[in-house]
């Protein structure tokens, strides 16, 4: 089962979607909005999240103006994996590698041809998992707060400062390098 939903800004596309679904004789469920009418897209965004993270459905789409600001709102809800796209490649790909099981697209930025093909790719993609399924379990493990830092990204870490100021070519201009708070390397050129 499909999760559909929308704001007023990605109701044309989500209509598009519905025609191209019902062709196919694919089983969706509609969580709103359900016209052109001003609201507030995180409602929307958490009710199609949630039906994936609770077993209803297994797939999304969503599409608010930009297809950005209900993605983030959907990535809030743990064990999702929303991405935005806006061509056929990413369409594939973000299925193919990411596992990504919400599909985002924005009304003002994406023609309804586009919606459908895009619709269509992701759908019909399947994961690869394989060489990718470390990095979609390392996401895992970033919304879980369990994310490691081994000395092994230390040595990255080493090796991406040596290798910007070999690239930079300018010995007078130094690189800097700090912690942020989540233990993740920052670099700040000065």
């Amino acid at each position: 089962m499909i999760a559909l939903g929308c704001d007023h800004g990605g109701y044309n596309l989500i209509c598009a979607i519905k025609k191209y679904l019902d062709k196919k004789g694919l089983e969706y469920k509609e969580y709103g909005t359900f016209s052109e009418e001003s609201v507030d897209y995180p409602v929307y965004a958490y009710k199609v999240a949630t039906a994936i993270t609770s077993g209803e459905c297994s797939t999304g789409i969503l599409c608010c103006g930009t297809g950005i600001g209900i993605s983030i709102a959907a990535n809030k809800v743990k064990g999702i994996r929303a991405a935005v796209v806006s061509n056929e490649f990413c369409a594939e790909m973000t299925r193919r590698h990411n596992n990504a099981n919400i599909l985002c697209m924005g009304g003002r930025v994406t023609s309804e041809e586009d919606a459908v093909k895009f619709a269509d790719i992701f759908l019909n993609t399947p994961y690869e998992g394989g060489r990718h399924e470390n990095r979609v379990s390392m996401i895992t493990d970033i919304e879980n707060g369990t994310l490691p830092i081994t000395d092994e990204h230390e040595d990255i870490h080493s090796f991406v400062e040596a290798n910007l100021i070999e690239r930079i070519g300018n010995p007078g201009k130094k690189l800097h390098t700090g912690r942020s708070r989540n233990d993740q390397v920052a670099l700040d050129m000065k």
